[in-house]
């Protein structure tokens, strides 16, 4: 094969830089934040080529019926709801700019780069279907930014999806596609979830369409700050049901095939650790998003600590405190000009009950006041120096960075 001379700079360029395009890493979408660190974004990037089809005429192989278990049955409910989302973007080329182009351009001319400003990302997750008139649940980080939203069914069709909203906050968006008379997911409830139970995931992983994996529910109500990203507000559902690069905005479901979360993220330094958001919290905010186009947070201005007897005795120390309750968490700080500044709650102060209702965890508190509404007056009681204490607090609106 021959080469003009222009094609051997450029190749002899790109190779001496190490390549500056081709399609984006694991960590695609995935915000720059310090909170994420530890945790893997599961939306993947592919070539096109690697990619594997659905059956065109969404056929699958026939079995017996001895051959038939609660697995194969609960995703026999739902496998034809869940898709495949390919997403594009264009994002500033690395290489553009960092190197001394006047040599190239002795070849292209002076109006001419040799090195593009931009480049194209492409990147795969999943979803399920809602409704049967195209509405779509995902993950934020799946869609966020994006060109272009394209949605294949299962049994092969393609549409372009329009992104109807997106909540960053706890990582849900909402996808339209212009179809009717689509199978759909049945909700079902993940209020009552018990470590042990089977979890069953469906999503495309690797780009391998239509993937079943099963395990069991770990643990229920991991808050934001354990499962690495503080800036969300969600009470994760943590699984061992095998989530990996693709998985991103698939389905979480029970034993009967309900749809009890979704399948959001996996930490890089463990294995068998998934985090999915329940389903209540998505709906909800899925609602909010189909509605009204974004989604409103309850904000109380709380930071709250878990408190280990180190963690304790550092907070006494550093805020001159005097915590002595055999508590498991405190108030850590308190936003300034927020809803608790003003109505008078202090570092350092024990919530004891939100609403009449005994806090027994930071996620337990987390979940009442999420489920709030904006505008509510939350009732809180605290333990302050040897004495209880009621205050009162008007949420206001979570503030978007």
């Amino acid at each position: 094969m021959k080469l003009s001379v222009k094609q051997l700079v450029v190749y002899l360029f790109l190779v001496a830089v190490g390549g500056g395009g081709g399609v984006f890493g694991s960590r695609y979408f995935l915000p720059q934040h310090h909170s994420f660190q530890e945790l893997e974004n599961v939306t993947v990037a592919l070539p096109p080529e690697a990619v594997v089809p659905y059956p065109i005429d969404g056929a699958t192989n026939s079995t017996k019926s001895d051959n038939v278990n609660f697995i194969a049955t609960a995703v026999q409910k739902v496998g034809s709801a869940v898709v495949r989302i390919n997403a594009t973007r264009k994002v500033a080329n690395p290489i553009f700019g960092a190197f001394d182009n006047s040599m190239l351009k002795r070849f292209f001319g002076e109006d001419e780069e040799p090195i593009p400003s931009e480049r194209i990302e492409r990147g795969t997750g999943s979803g399920f279907i809602l409704s049967a008139n195209g509405q779509l649940l995902t993950n934020a980080h799946v869609v966020d930014n994006t060109d272009t939203v394209q949605v294949t069914l299962k049994d092969g069709r393609t549409f372009d999806g329009k992104v109807v909203g997106i909540d960053t906050i706890t990582d849900v968006a909402v996808v339209k596609i212009a179809a009717d008379n689509l199978p759909t997911v049945k909700l079902g409830n993940s209020q009552n979830l018990i470590p042990g139970q089977w979890a069953i995931a469906i999503g495309n992983p690797l780009g391998l369409d239509n993937t079943v994996t099963i395990g069991i529910i770990s643990a229920t109500d991991r808050t934001s700050a354990q499962v690495g990203v503080p800036d969300k507000r969600v009470s994760f559902i943590q699984t061992d049901a095998a989530i990996n690069p693709g998985n991103s905005g698939g389905p979480l479901l029970n034993t009967q095939g309900e749809v009890i979360g979704i399948n959001t993220a996996i930490r890089t330094d463990a294995q068998g650790l998934g985090f999915a958001i329940p389903i209540e919290t998505a709906a909800r905010i899925a609602h909010e998003l189909f509605t009204k186009g974004k989604a409103e947070h309850p904000f109380s201005g709380i930071e709250m600590a878990e408190l280990s007897p180190a963690k304790k005795q550092e907070l006494n120390q550093k805020k001159q405190l005097n915590i002595q309750l055999d508590v498991s968490f405190a108030i850590k700080g308190i936003v300034a000009n927020s809803p608790a500044q003003k109505a008078g709650l202090l570092i350092g102060d024990v919530i004891q009950k939100i609403n009449g209702k005994p806090i027994k965890s930071l996620a337990q508190a987390q979940k009442i006041i999420e489920f709030s509404t904006v505008g509510d007056i939350l009732t809180i009681e605290v333990h302050r120096n040897g004495k209880t204490q009621i205050f009162k607090i008007r949420s206001g609106t979570y503030p978007h960075k």
